[in-house]
């Protein structure tokens, strides 16, 4: 696949996202629903490599144009993760004088709930995929209760999970 159109394609995606994880509704609707370039495995070990690292939320997106169309693939995706952060500086200065007008924060709450549930439509599908059995759903009821409930960073709970796949696996094995 052609990386501008990648480029692009990702970039709708950031552009209509109020967080990295905002995107992926989008990512999944192009690439894993439409134009069949990923699946929900791989767009789920996008995010997994993504997260495994510091770094923005949607450096997902880096790897998912790694899967998509190797290095050129990559370059777009990140290309269109640094595109907002030079466009938004010039609209912050202009929007930033009425950040405090209650229908201008009554709009971003909405927007931000709006985003979330799309992030929980995205990541449904991607879940069914990945549980395979009772250990992936524990696993991942798991994970969820503790970023829900702790304050633990979510790095010790990604590894954490992992050690406990790995885990089941020797035992099952």
């Amino acid at each position: 696949m052609n990386p501008f159109l990648i480029y692009l394609l990702f970039l709708k995606a950031t552009l209509t996202s109020f967080s990295g994880m905002g995107s992926l509704p989008i990512i999944r609707q192009e690439f894993v629903v439409e134009r069949q370039l990923l699946t929900d495995r791989e767009l789920a070990t996008a995010l997994a490599v993504g997260r495994a690292g510091p770094g923005p939320h949607g450096l997902y997106m880096v790897a998912a144009g790694y899967f998509i169309a190797g290095l050129p693939g990559a370059a777009a995706g990140c290309a269109a993760l640094m595109t907002p952060a030079f466009l938004i500086l010039p609209l912050l200065l202009h929007l930033g004088r009425h950040r405090d007008h209650p229908r201008v924060r009554g709009a971003i709450r909405g927007v931000t709930l709006a985003a979330g549930a799309l992030v929980v439509a995205a990541a449904l599908p991607m879940a069914r995929d990945a549980w395979t059995g009772p250990l992936p759903i524990a696993i991942s009821c798991a994970s969820f209760g503790a970023l829900l409930f702790t304050r633990l960073d979510t790095l010790w709970i990604v590894l954490g999970s992992a050690a406990a796949g790995l885990a089941g696996l020797l035992l099952a094995g």
